[in-house]
């Protein structure tokens, strides 16, 4: 049986997810480097599109620099088969994260722990009941999105897809909407080489919908990302919650950890 490839996992669409499991070849995101967590986006208007509303644009800057200073939970979901969640803390480099996904004919479930500079992960095929698997950072293929990683604690890299976003713009109270130009965001929420090769021009212009709470700090973000490999459209919906909430991460025993083998991060690769 071949091993799975399993690039952009950390926040694939079900449909890759599926294939992947299934042992079918799937498209690996390209090279994109993950964003360090605390960094705002930088949402600029395109010459060719409608000029940003400069307060929308320095609203959801505040709102998203806020995942890479407190601790928060998220939950990303896409149609019926796939759920992402997750706890940090990123002032202490912690966090865990889970990835359910299903398919037709597989289902897929990845568990991600976060420990200081320590990442562990339990993936099928890989990791033997009970134990987890330690991961060198170093050796992780670049563009690889395993759920968390050091310098990188929001799942799904908000801060730095939204640094694509252009004609920001306020759609009511703590309302925001704009279009996202995939093709500056490969490796970030899902976004595989496929899915912009297969979009066309209109990969470029991805609308999106973001709402913030009483306080300025990100609740929710909606991606409409275009339907691929002859998959319906499911939307990204991601919340955000409980800012501020202990986070408590039991690092693994030395018993329960395993180091990962070679095939685990060509898996990861292209």
């Amino acid at each position: 049986m071949r091993t799975p490839r399993l690039a952009g996992l950390g926040i694939a669409t079900m449909a890759t997810a599926a294939i992947a499991l299934a042992g079918c070849d799937s498209t690996s995101p390209s090279g994109s480097a993950s964003a360090p967590a605390s960094g705002a986006p930088t949402a600029s208007a395109s010459a060719s599109l409608a000029p940003a509303d400069p307060a929308a644009v320095d609203a959801l800057t505040k709102a998203t620099s806020q995942l890479g200073t407190t601790s928060f939970k998220m939950t990303a979901t896409s149609g019926s088969g796939f759920k992402l969640t997750g706890a940090v803390d990123p002032a202490q480099s912690a966090g865990t994260a889970e990835l359910n996904a299903s398919g037709p004919n597989a289902e897929l479930n990845i568990k991600t722990l976060l420990s200081g500079q320590d990442l562990y992960l339990q993936v099928p095929g890989f990791t033997k009941a009970g134990t987890w698997t330690h991961v060198d950072v170093a050796r992780l293929p670049e563009g690889a999105n395993v759920g968390l990683r050091p310098g990188q604690l929001d799942p799904v890299n908000t801060s730095k897809l939204l640094s694509s976003a252009t004609d920001v713009r306020s759609t009511g109270p703590n309302a925001y909407a704009g279009t996202l130009d995939l093709t500056k965001a490969v490796g970030l929420a899902g976004v595989s080489q496929v899915t912009i090769d297969e979009s066309g021009a209109q990969a470029q212009r991805v609308p999106f919908t973001a709402t913030t709470d009483d306080q300025g700090r990100l609740s929710e973000l909606t991606i409409e990302i275009p339907a691929v490999n002859g998959q319906a459209a499911q939307p990204l919906k991601v919340l955000y919650s409980d800012y501020g909430a202990p986070v408590t991460v039991t690092k693994p025993s030395a018993a329960e950890i395993t180091e990962a083998p070679d095939s685990l991060y060509s898996s990861l690769g292209s």
